[in-house]
Order: structure tokens, then sequence, then C-alpha cells
């Protein structure tokens, strides 16, 4: 019997501070879209530089091992996917992190080449949603969604919004 209770005293400590874990994300990070940058354009492929802000109200850091992603802009699905990614929101802090995307803009949506033509002199509005993987044990991804407007730049300008 005393054996059984020495081999599940770590798993009980684990699930312990896990749960503690899940009580200190109460308030998902606010995950906003920064910049959309233009790095490379040609007939072949599009490449963008997506830009993230995070704000992590919560107490407890989270170290993030992948992120869900889905982009619209002027009411178009702009880009969407996952990535891998190794970063860490501080507790009760901001980070940045950015996302390269490479698309194909006159075979998959001919109606997103005004709204990137259009986007380098006007705000263009966005929504933003997905989830955040988080790398601790029992921890569901965070999902978030938020919108707000983003002018293209440049990335070989360097300007963010």
């Amino acid at each position: 019997m005393t054996r059984r209770l020495i081999t599940l005293l770590p798993v009980v400590a684990l699930l312990l501070s896990s749960c503690a874990a899940l009580e200190e994300i109460a308030v998902p990070p606010q995950v906003t879209l920064r910049s959309v940058a233009v790095k490379d354009l040609d007939f072949k492929r599009q490449t963008f530089v997506l830009g993230f802000d995070v704000t992590n109200p919560n107490p407890l850091s989270l170290p993030i091992k992948s992120v869900n992603y889905g982009v619209e802009l002027d009411g178009q699905r702009f880009a969407s996917g996952e990535v891998l990614s190794s970063f860490t929101i501080p507790g009760g802090g901001d980070t940045t992190f950015s996302i390269s995307v490479d698309l194909d803009l006159f075979n998959t949506a001919p109606q997103l080449i005004g709204i990137v033509r259009d986007g380098m002199r006007r705000d263009i509005p966005y929504t933003l949603e997905g989830s955040l993987g988080v790398d601790l044990p029992l921890v569901n991804p965070v999902r978030f969604q938020t919108s707000g407007t983003i002018q293209l730049t440049s990335a070989d300008l360097g300007v963010d919004r």
C-alpha cells in the first residue's frame, strides 16, 4: 500500500500543478494583428509577414508551442494555417511574434488582389481568430478572436502599425 502511495504522489502533484495552471489562465491572452507586410510579390507567389502583439493578463507565463490562425481582410479570407512556434508570453506581460505566409492570390482569390492593392493606401478592416497551443500539461489550446483595422506595409520599409 505504501509503495502505491509513493508511486502516485508524483502523479497527484503533477495533476494539482496542472489544475493550478488551469486556474491561473482565467482570462485568455489578447492577440492583435499588428502588421501585414508585403515581403515579396510576383506572379507565382506572394509572401506576407503577419506581425502579432500578445498581452497576457494572467500571472502565469504561457510557453507557446503552436499558433493556429485565420485572418480575414475586408471580409475575405486572407490566410489561415497552423505553425509550430516556440515563445513565451510573460505573466502579466506582452510579447510579439511573426508568421511568414506564402499565397497565390491569382489562383486562390482574385478579389483579394484589390484588397492588397488598396491596403497599401487605406486602413483595411480585419478579423483574426485562432488558438495558441500552450506547452503545459493538461492545458487545452487557448482561443482568441479580435478585429480592428490594419494597413499593409512593405517589409523592406520596416513600417509597422
